[in-house]
């Protein structure tokens, strides 16, 4: 099938953009970046947005900043930006690791990491980079622009905060302190499927035992989330396959799993199990 009839915006500045959305988004104007998920879905009619505002020529938002303490990614950043380090550190290790998980390689020359984060796939990689890491979304408008923290920022399956006028214009992730530990692990019944669950977990060690443990699930609930109940059992540990485990317990007992055409709830709880164990092993190895 093609996509129904629609209009198509190129604007050139980021003012230019804001202002054209307001204008169409009571015509369910859509943003237009990487395509990778909106594309598709108009081409079987799920969606049928009269007017798109593609922003590829919008000046800057194809940009990476590193200010020292945050790094930012422009709204037009594409998932291959990252499969190798664009910061120094564990924080840039983190995203080249991450993102070979992502689709498949032609996906990730177009796909954008923002892009990622707008439609909220419950089983993004990035989006669950974000939740973990508390990542700031930067959202712009008429009105300006506002921060918005992850964990206000996914509300549902394929839902956020944004408003329908605003556009995600870029992404700031913290730094991780060096020395920072890291593992992630998914679950897919092929490469380069949606992760049925997936779990990245961040951690430092002080005096041998674990601090700032960060730990956060997707793919298991409508969106992803740091699991304080598993972080609560890492913190002032000694890292080793008992504390693992335990940490691994504590986060399948604490997500209310999705049940659906896939698999059960208690097939994807112990999915969860699985994937924070692997993915704290991947951290202490």
């Amino acid at each position: 099938m093609k996509p129904a009839a629609f209009i198509r915006h190129v604007p050139k500045t980021l003012d230019e953009a804001v202002k054209i959305l307001a204008e169409v988004a009571p015509q369910d104007g859509r943003v237009l970046a990487g395509g990778q998920s909106l594309v598709p879905i108009m081409a079987f009619r799920l969606a049928k947005p009269a007017h798109l505002v593609d922003i590829n020529e919008v000046a800057g938002l194809d940009k990476i900043s590193n200010d020292g303490k945050t790094l930012s990614i422009g709204a037009c950043v594409r998932h291959g930006a990252f499969h190798k380090p664009v910061a120094g550190g564990p924080l840039g290790v983190l995203l080249a690791t991450v993102v070979r998980h992502i689709a498949h390689y032609p996906i990730r020359m177009r796909g954008t990491f923002c892009g990622s984060l707008a439609h909220a796939d419950p089983a993004s990689e990035w989006c669950l980079v974000a939740a973990t890491l508390d990542a700031t979304i930067i959202a712009a408008s008429t009105r300006g622009e506002r921060a918005i923290a992850a964990n206000a920022f996914f509300s549902g399956i394929m839902s956020t905060a944004l408003a329908d006028d605003e556009l995600l214009a870029r992404v700031k992730l913290p730094r991780l302190a060096t020395g920072t530990r890291f593992g992630f692990n998914e679950f897919s019944r092929r490469a380069g499927d949606f992760a049925m669950s997936a779990a990245l977990v961040t951690y430092r060690l002080d005096g041998g035992r674990i601090a700032d443990a960060h730990v956060g699930v997707g793919g298991a609930e409508p969106h992803p989330r740091r699991i304080a109940e598993a972080e609560v059992a890492l913190n002032g540990q000694a890292p080793g396959d008992v504390v693992f485990r335990a940490a691994a317990d504590a986060a399948a007992e604490a997500v209310e799993a999705m049940e659906d055409h896939q698999t059960t709830a208690e097939y994807r709880r112990d999915l969860v199990r699985a994937v924070v164990r692997r993915a704290l092993e991947h951290a202490g190895a």
